[in-house]
């Protein structure tokens, strides 16, 4: 023999229409307490009205990290100082401040690999979902084909608008792989429309004065992208050996 499920009380049912859900199921708890510890009536709704908020911005703030796509969350205390043999410690944790998504400015690190560079760009894609900020994290790989594919299917302009939308764009991986012509063009559509509009935080491992071999080697081109990104832009250069490397390197 089952037990019957008590019927809603017309609170609970209002709670729930409203989409209530802390309140829904704290308010009795927290009625008996307010009786125990004579709080006043305001002090009571206040207590349920922080705790739903609080639950609201947590399941934002998850939502945020579900939808930036981090290939794996990364915080900037993870992060080794001591390997990289160059790095400015205080320009990066000044970039913690998270200034630069409401300057709509853009970051660009730039080191060989395994310097931890796509470590700190995920780090501060987290660091800004925590703080409210939309963002998207992909490589400009997988940028290129997404938009190569949908500009084939006729839905160019639709697509684009993933990549403008968020307040902060995570490029990894600029330059790893070659790009030809159309995929430059199309990258070159991204920062485009991101000019001016939304930050973007972008990973390299080749210096500026080679990256012409990334686009095509295409220099108008390359010169148009540099022009847009380095006008409101900081760049953190790292130096040293492949933190991926380290053991065969101190074997």
């Amino acid at each position: 023999m089952t037990d019957k499920k008590e019927p809603q009380s017309p609170l609970e049912q209002h709670l729930k229409y409203l989409k209530l859900s802390f309140m829904r199921e704290q308010y009795r708890d927290m009625a008996a307490q307010a009786a125990k510890k004579d709080w006043p009536h305001v002090d009571y709704l206040a207590k349920l009205a922080h705790g739903e908020a609080a639950l609201r911005r947590d399941r934002s703030t998850q939502r945020r990290i579900r939808m930036a796509r981090f290939p794996v969350i990364k915080t900037l205390d993870q992060f080794s100082w001591t390997w990289p043999q160059k790095i400015n410690r205080l320009q990066v944790k000044n970039l913690f401040r998270l200034g630069f998504i409401g300057d709509k400015s853009n970051v660009i690190f730039l080191g060989g690999v395994g310097l931890g560079k796509t470590h700190l760009a995920s780090a501060l894609g987290y660091a800004a979902c925590l703080k409210g900020y939309t963002v998207l994290f992909a490589t400009a790989v997988d940028i290129i084909n997404t938009l190569v594919a949908a500009q084939a299917a006729g839905r160019l302009k639709q697509e684009l608008k993933k990549y403008t939308r968020p307040a902060l764009l995570c490029l990894d991986e600029l330059g790893f792989l070659p790009i030809d012509k159309a995929g430059a063009d199309l990258l070159f559509q991204v920062i485009s429309l991101r000019y001016e509009q939304g930050a973007l935080v972008i990973t390299s491992n080749r210096a500026y004065k080679d990256w012409p071999e990334i686009f095509n080697n295409d220099s108008t081109l390359t010169s148009a992208i540099l022009d847009r990104l380095l006008h409101h832009a900081e760049t953190v250069l790292i130096e040293g050996r492949s933190y991926r490397m380290k053991d065969q390197i101190e074997s």
